[in-house]
């Protein structure tokens, strides 16, 4: 891995997600750093995000919705989407071999890397009647 060149503002940015429980988008990770008493420009912040991403320090999520979210787990692991709150949990889970060979199969991929992304209702929104 690269010499990581840490500035005052990557340094927050990560030890921001690095204390976060959930995923924050780069908004809500400006907005913590601001009830911190940060005041770095939205610039730097994203370019502090993508440096990080890069660095494979962090993890930019695409989860299908419009704006990014962010992950200090970098280890493999996958992700759940309430599709009432928009909540995003991670799951631990492996997925089996025996899917990913019949994936293979199917498409004619050499599959590397898997990540699956499952939506369902959290269960703090299945006790509220939508």
């Amino acid at each position: 891995m690269a010499k990581i060149n840490w500035t005052t503002q990557r340094r927050a940015v990560y030890e921001v997600l690095q204390a976060s429980e959930d995923h924050p988008t780069a908004s809500e990770v400006i907005e913590r750093l601001r009830a911190k008493g940060d005041q770095f420009a939205y610039g730097t912040v994203y370019n502090s995000l993508r440096y990080l991403t890069d660095m494979g320090l962090i993890r930019e999520l695409k989860l299908g919705e419009t704006a990014s979210r962010y992950d200090a787990r970098t280890e493999d692991h996958h992700h759940i989407i309430c599709q009432r709150c928009g909540r995003v949990d991670e799951v631990m889970n492996e997925i089996p071999a025996t899917w990913v060979k019949e994936v293979e199969q199917v498409t004619g991929y050499a599959v590397s890397h898997a990540h699956a992304v499952l939506e369902g209702v959290c269960a703090a929104c299945l006790t509220v009647k939508p």
